[in-house]
């Protein structure tokens, strides 16, 4: 289970009637628009709690780094550090082996998204952070172009600028008509990234405390 939402109890419910356990309940990140149920979920379902180990959460959790697989039978997941929008971003590429050996698609987060990425200074400075989703960006370019990129936000969020309202895209779609994706000087990506930076969300501070353990909610 990927960056939940909403009641936690529906996820287990639904886990139950389709006959599945929950195994890992994943953050790609500590969230700052909203606040996460990961947490109660990994607890009623027996499940383990990740968060990439560089990570400044105050509470248990499972850590990951990068290159690390989670098995889960058929559906091998890697991870990958994908700093920028947060220090600790994680993305997960998924191979299911039961359609092939190689992997399938990205749970990108709030790393790219379908027309942009996402904004750098939530959990940083800009700069600092835009820097840092630069060389992310350049590792994921490394990825072939059939990968499928299915991001955790979409038009509406402000997690990013120019967000499609299409929730999937490609590696190689975001290569050739994403205007930030495209950028291929560091200067230029950084110069990008730091214009037009959308209002913070609300209580977004507030938010990223509770999801780091060091405020009640």
């Amino acid at each position: 289970m990927c960056d939940p939402v909403i009641d936690p109890e529906s996820y287990v419910r639904i886990a139950e009637e389709c006959g599945m356990k929950v195994l890992y309940v994943i953050d790609t990140h500590v969230h700052a628009d909203h606040i996460s149920t990961g947490r109660r979920l990994a607890e009623l379902a027996g499940a383990s709690y990740v968060l990439h180990a560089c990570s400044e959460a105050q509470y248990p959790f499972t850590p990951v780094s990068d290159g690390d697989v989670l098995d889960l039978g058929n559906v091998k997941i890697q991870v990958l550090h994908t700093p920028g929008h947060t220090p600790e971003h994680i993305s997960l590429l998924v191979t299911d082996l039961t359609r092939g050996p190689e992997p399938w698609f990205l749970l990108t987060g709030h790393t790219v998204m379908v027309g942009d990425l996402g904004r750098t200074e939530l959990a940083s400075s800009a700069k600092e952070g835009a820097q840092a989703l630069y060389e992310t960006i350049q590792k994921l370019k490394n990825l072939p172009d059939h990968i499928e990129v299915l991001p955790g936000a979409f038009s509406g969020s402000v997690c990013g600028r120019s967000l499609s309202g299409k929730p999937m895209s490609t590696i190689g779609f975001e290569r050739r008509f994403n205007p930030a994706f495209r950028i291929e000087s560091e200067d230029d990506f950084v110069r990008h990234m730091l214009e037009n930076v959308p209002v913070p969300p609300p209580g977004a501070e507030k938010i990223r405390a509770i999801n780091l353990g060091l405020q009640e909610g």
